[in-house]
C-alpha cells in the first residue's frame, strides 16, 4: 500500500511538475508598458518613428507628443507635445519631410518649420469627403503605397447609412493631392495598413453584412459588402473612377453564394471568429525582416475589445486571398487600435477603451513588444490543399503524435451575410480529419474528409508535440477557405 501511494505520488509530482514547465506567451515575448505622464489623455491611435529618432504617437482626443529614446526605458522616457487641437486623427505617417495625419475630415500634412519641436504648419492634402458629427464616422489611412498614394477608408454613419459623400468607401490622395474613389462596401473599419508586397488590407467589424470581424483585401473597383454606400457611385469622380455600381446583395444569404452573381465582391482574407478571437479588429503589423521572431511577414493583428494581438497567414488561392488567423499576444494594457513596428523588431501597439469596454483594464496604453530571442512551438503556416491542410511548424515535430489522427480535430462553419447586426455560427459540420503524413521534419500534411467552400475551418491540434516534447502555444487555426485548390490529390 505504501509503494502505491509512493508511486501514485511520484505520477503527480511529475504531473504538477510538467503543467509549471509548460511554456507561456511571456517566455517568448516581452510587454512593457509605457507610464503616461499625469494630465495627459493618450488614447493611442496613430504610430510612427521620426527620422530623429523620436516616436510620435497621436491621440483620439486630438493631441500628437513625441517621445525620446522610445527603445529606453519606458519610466524614463520624455514626452513632448507636438500638435493640438486635430480632429480624431487615427493615423501617422511620416514622408518626404512631412508628418502626415488622417483626421476625420481630412489628410493633412503636418512640419515643425523653426525647429523647436512643436508644429507649426498645417496643410490640408485632401478634404474630399464629407463628416456629419455622427460619432462613427472614423478615417483611417496608410503610409504612401509605392506610387505615393495614401488610401483611406471611410466609416458609415452609424452601422447601416452613408448620409455624406464617400462614408463606407476606400478612397486614395495621391502624392499630388487628387482624391481618387477606389472601393465601396466598408462598414466599419479598425485599421488599415500594406503587407511586405505593398498590397492593401484593411480591418473591418462585425455589424450589418459582416458576420464576424475580418481582415480584407482591398483593390481598386472591389466592393467589400455592405451596400450602404452605393449612392455615391453616382458622383463624377466615382463614375470615371469605378464604373457602375455592383448588383446589390441579396440579404439572409451566404458570401460563397453571393460571389458568383456579384463579381466585384471580395471575400473576407481572414475571418476572427466573433467572441473567439476578438470582437473589435483593428490595426496591424508585420515583421519584414525576422528580427520579431518565426513569423516573418505574417499579420500581427490588434483586437480593441480583447485588448490582444492575434496573428494571420495569409496565402492566395485561384488568386483570392485567405488564409489562417491564430491567437498570438495578451497582456496589453487598453483595447489596441495602432500597431507599429521598426525594422529592429520593436512591436509599439497602443489604444483605448473609450466608446467600447476592453479587457486590458487601462482607460488608454502605450505598450512596446520585443522578443526574447526563443522560438515559441506554434502552427507557422496552415495551407489549404485540394483535399486538406498542410501545416509547418516553428520547431522539429514528434512524428508520432503529428501523425496520430487523435491528435487533432476539426469543425466547420460560416456566417449569414444579411443586413441586420452580425450573425451566430451557422451551417456547422464536422469534417472528418482521415489522414495525417508527416512530410518533413517540420511538415504534416492532413487529409480531410470534406472541405467546404466559404467556411471557416477550426482546427484543434491539442497532440502535437515537438521533437523536444512541448505542446503547441496555440494549437486551434481558424482558416478562412474562400477557395478550394484545384489540381492533384497527392
Amino acid at each position: 500500500m505504501i509503494k502505491q501511494l509512493t508511486y501514485v505520488t511520484l505520477l503527480t509530482g511529475l504531473a504538477l511538475a510538467q503543467a509549471v514547465a509548460d511554456p507561456v506567451e511571456s517566455d517568448y515575448y516581452k510587454i512593457d508598458a509605457f507610464p503616461v505622464p499625469d494630465g495627459i489623455v493618450m488614447e493611442t491611435s496613430g504610430i510612427e518613428m521620426m527620422p530623429d529618432g523620436k516616436l510620435a504617437i497621436c491621440s483620439r482626443r486630438g493631441d500628437i507628443y513625441m517621445l525620446s529614446n522610445p527603445y529606453g526605458d519606458p519610466a524614463k522616457i520624455e514626452w513632448s507635445l507636438y500638435a493640438e487641437g486635430l480632429h480624431e486623427p487615427l493615423n501617422l505617417s511620416f514622408n518626404d519631410g512631412w508628418l502626415y495625419c488622417t483626421q476625420r475630415g481630412e489628410l493633412t500634412q503636418i512640419k515643425d518649420v523653426d525647429g523647436d519641436g512643436r508644429a507649426d504648419l498645417f496643410q490640408t492634402a485632401n478634404d474630399g469627403w464629407g463628416i456629419t458629427g455622427d460619432y462613427h464616422e472614423y478615417a483611417f489611412g496608410t503610409r504612401p503605397d509605392a506610387n505615393g498614394d495614401t488610401w483611406i477608408v471611410l466609416c458609415l454613419t452609424g452601422s447601416f447609412n452613408s448620409n455624406i459623400d464617400y462614408r463606407g468607401w476606400c478612397v486614395r490622395v495621391t502624392k499630388d493631392g487628387e482624391l481618387i474613389p477606389t472601393s465601396s462596401g466598408i462598414r466599419s473599419p479598425g485599421g488599415i495598413g500594406l503587407n511586405h508586397l505593398g498590397e492593401v488590407f484593411y480591418a473591418d467589424n462585425q455589424g450589418p453584412w459582416n458576420g464576424s470581424s475580418s481582415l480584407k483585401a482591398l483593390s481598386h473597383g472591389s466592393f467589400q459588402g455592405h451596400p450602404g454606400g452605393f449612392r455615391w457611385y453616382d458622383t463624377a469622380a466615382a463614375k470615371a473612377s469605378m464604373g457602375k455600381r455592383p448588383t446589390q446583395p441579396k440579404t439572409n444569404s451566404r458570401w460563397v453564394a453571393e460571389r458568383p452573381k456579384i463579381p466585384e465582391l471580395v471575400p473576407s482574407a481572414i475571418v476572427f471568429p466573433h467572441g473567439i478571437l476578438g470582437n473589435s479588429t483593428a490595426g496591424f503589423a508585420y515583421d519584414s525582416n525576422g528580427k520579431f521572431g518565426p513569423f516573418k511577414n505574417q499579420l500581427l493583428v490588434c483586437d480593441q475589445t480583447f485588448s490582444v494581438v492575434n496573428r494571420a497567414f495569409l496565402e492566395k488561392v485561384n488568386g483570392v486571398y485567405q488564409g489562417a488567423a491564430f491567437s498570438f499576444l495578451k497582456g496589453f494594457g487598453s483595447g489596441n487600435i495602432a500597431a507599429h513596428m521598426q525594422p529592429n523588431g520593436t512591436l509599439f501597439v497602443g489604444g483605448t477603451d473609450r466608446g467600447w469596454g476592453a479587457r486590458g483594464g487601462r482607460r488608454f496604453a502605450l505598450d512596446r513588444v520585443t522578443w526574447t530571442g526563443k522560438v515559441p512551438f506554434e502552427i507557422h503556416e496552415m495551407r489549404a490543399k485540394p483535399d486538406g491542410f498542410e501545416l509547418t511548424f516553428t520547431h522539429e515535430i514528434d512524428a508520432i503524435t503529428a501523425a496520430n489522427l487523435a491528435s487533432y480535430s476539426m469543425s466547420a462553419y460560416t456566417y449569414i451575410y444579411r443586413a441586420d447586426y452580425g450573425s451566430p455560427v451557422v451551417d456547422k459540420t464536422t469534417p472528418k480529419i482521415i489522414g495525417a503524413e508527416v512530410k518533413g521534419p517540420k511538415t504534416v500534411r492532413l487529409t480531410v474528409d470534406k472541405l467546404i467552400q466559404g467556411h471557416v475551418h477550426e482546427l484543434r491540434a491539442k497532440g502535437v508535440r515537438s521533437a523536444k516534447g512541448l505542446p503547441i502555444l496555440h494549437p486551434v487555426g481558424y482558416y478562412t477557405l474562400n477557395e478550394i485548390p484545384p489540381g492533384d490529390l497527392n
